[in-house]
């Protein structure tokens, strides 16, 4: 089995998602606007050099944790998360592609070169003392570490120290492809299972639903677990609109005794 999970497994870890039920609009950053507009890269370097340290602080929930478990029992085969969180590394997930990149890098537009999100806050605390809160506790943060901080007057952004070019979170931002080495790693994951359960997510967009569809295609079964209605609910052979955590966990204690043989698709 591999499992695609999106932000609805890390709700239980304080991290909002985007679409699940009761969630508010949320207007995620696309590339156009990262690249096209100096005020708006401004805000959301701001923002986010209050977020990332919410998102650098969230530990792995028992969704994450049972999937690592699944996986040293080779139940899952691997990973494909849509998150940019970590955290299905944090739970110790050996085989993860984190499809969208991560929160804790940093990448030149121009050069390349990559630093970490830790170094980047350094550098950044140097010329703008004291704007980072010391607590993020009530804070309104986003799946991709945009915290709700409206007062950015005088935040002054850096850019690479080695070339002088743009920095921008080492995340694929609506409008932008996914890398061909990271699709195809996902890809090759894909094509050797015989279920994927797609696990918090809604499969609005195609960056993940593309895989559902792929073992569709060859005869494959889909697995669904997830808050509301997905796009993709109609190829699957078992759906449950339900948190990711208690399902994942009773999954895992499915598979705690090895001598239990029930497919997936028993639960």
């Amino acid at each position: 089995m591999v499992v695609l999970t999106g932000a609805g497994i890390s709700t239980d870890s304080g991290i909002p998602d985007y679409r699940g039920p009761g969630s508010p609009p949320r207007n995620p950053m696309t590339y156009q606007q990262f690249v096209g507009d100096m005020e708006f890269r401004r805000r959301y370097w701001a923002r986010n050099h209050v977020g990332w340290r919410y998102m650098d602080a969230a530990r792995p929930n028992d969704g994450h944790r049972a999937l690592a478990a699944l996986e040293r029992r080779n139940v899952v085969a691997g990973v494909i998360t849509q998150n940019v969180d970590l955290l299905h590394t944090k739970a110790g997930s050996r085989r993860v592609i984190d499809l969208h990149g991560s929160y804790a890098q940093v990448r030149c537009l121009a050069c390349g070169a990559r630093i970490s999100r830790m170094a980047l806050a350094e550098r950044l605390e140097r010329v703008n003392p004291g704007f980072a809160v010391a607590s993020v506790t009530g804070l309104e943060v986003a799946p991709d570490a945009d915290a709700v901080v409206e007062d950015i007057a005088g935040f002054r952004m850096v850019d690479c120290a080695r070339c002088g070019g743009l920095l921008k979170p080492d995340i694929v931002y609506f409008g932008e492809n996914v890398p061909p080495e990271r699709l195809a790693a996902a890809y090759e994951l894909v094509d050797t299972a015989e279920v994927i359960l797609v696990a918090g997510s809604s499969l609005t967009v195609w960056s993940g639903r593309r895989f559902v569809h792929r073992v569709a295609r060859r005869g494959g079964t889909v697995l669904i677990v997830n808050r509301g209605p997905t796009r993709s609910d109609g190829l699957a052979a078992r759906r449950l609109d339900a948190g990711c955590s208690p399902i994942l966990a009773r999954l895992a204690d499915r598979f705690a005794d090895r001598r239990n043989t029930a497919p997936p698709g028993a639960l």
